[in-house]
């Protein structure tokens, strides 16, 4: 049976300048259930990291309200704070202390027994696969290792849900992919997690549910799958041409084999009918058009596709 560990219920944020006022997040609903990795998807500065800040208590919510395991959050801060922890985009590890010296300072805050402390410490660098690097400094620590390192010291006090803001920011390639299976495997083993990104792959890589956030406002939430099938055909053809004109654009959703046809950054996006498109016939309507076609390919629809349907921008429109 599914439990809820996380209610946010019409959650608003409205930050007042000297001019006017600004809607940060607007009327949020959502509901996070235990042992899930819930995703929070969205490019910069559509109000995920805003809030993020409420749901762990640093910033104050201009209405609405925010259950923890049956509890409002707000009711008993310290309490709250033992059963979340959060990883933060930026590194504020010691660097002057080993791996194993943050994680023990870490456990001092919640006054967890040294012999346990010690005991999970051993546990967490096990999991995070940084065991042999125990005793050494932080300092000298590649991103993706000291972002692994932040984890395993936000499990410390074995919290009941762990958020993730934007956690492999920065991070190549290879270090983003590592960091996805230590995700993984912490998930596995009952870690509730809430992840926010704009990558578009790591939800689909990591997450059971997918909240979509554009300009403070939910615009959609289910399993990757589902959000995918929003998209009016399942293949898509994206054309790189520099510029769309508006009537060209009108023009390809008239086509016959087009479900339905979009334009953001020089791209145009078609949604095609047929699992296996005739691509010579678009080509040769693009020419006909005086199209400049830089780039062209096929692809099954994506969460980019679907914040593309849904917006009209695209989540590498950052």
């Amino acid at each position: 049976m599914t439990q809820t560990i996380l209610n946010v219920e019409n959650l608003s944020k409205t930050f007042s300048t000297k001019n006017s006022q600004i809607d940060v997040v607007r009327d949020v609903n959502f509901e996070v259930n235990r042992g899930e990795i819930f995703g929070f998807l969205g490019p910069n500065g559509a109000g995920k990291t805003t809030t993020m800040g409420m749901l762990t208590t640093q910033i104050r919510p201009t209405s609405g309200e925010i259950i923890l395991a049956e509890k409002s959050i707000w009711g008993n801060l310290t309490d709250t704070r033992k059963r979340i922890s959060i990883v933060t985009q930026h590194n504020n590890l010691d660097r002057g202390l080993t791996a194993r010296e943050n994680l023990l300072f870490h456990a001092r805050y919640f006054n967890l027994p040294s012999d346990e402390a010690a005991k999970r410490a051993d546990r967490f660098l096990d999991l995070m696969d940084l065991t042999e690097r125990a005793d050494d400094r932080v300092v000298n620590f590649s991103g993706g290792m000291a972002q692994r390192l932040k984890i395993a010291r936000a499990l410390m006090h074995d919290p009941d849900i762990l958020f993730l803001d934007e956690p492999t920011t920065g991070l190549d390639p290879q270090s983003r992919v590592l960091l996805w299976e230590e995700i993984k495997k912490l998930n596995a083993q009952g870690t509730t997690i809430f992840l926010t990104t704009h990558y578009m792959e790591e939800p689909e890589q990591l997450c059971d549910r997918v909240a979509i956030l554009h300009e403070g406002q939910l615009k959609a939430l289910n399993t990757p799958e589902e959000l995918k099938k929003l998209v009016p055909g399942q293949n898509v053809v994206s054309v790189r041409t520099g510029d769309v004109r508006d009537e060209l654009l009108s023009e390809a959703k008239t086509l016959p084999e087009v479900e339905d046809a979009t334009a953001e950054m020089g791209t145009l996006r078609f949604y095609m009918k047929d699992a296996t498109p005739d691509l010579g016939e678009l080509v040769k309507w693009l020419r006909s058009q005086d199209v400049n076609i830089l780039s062209m390919n096929l692809h099954l629809s994506t969460l980019n596709d679907v914040f593309v349907h849904l917006t009209g921008k695209g989540l590498e429109q950052r």
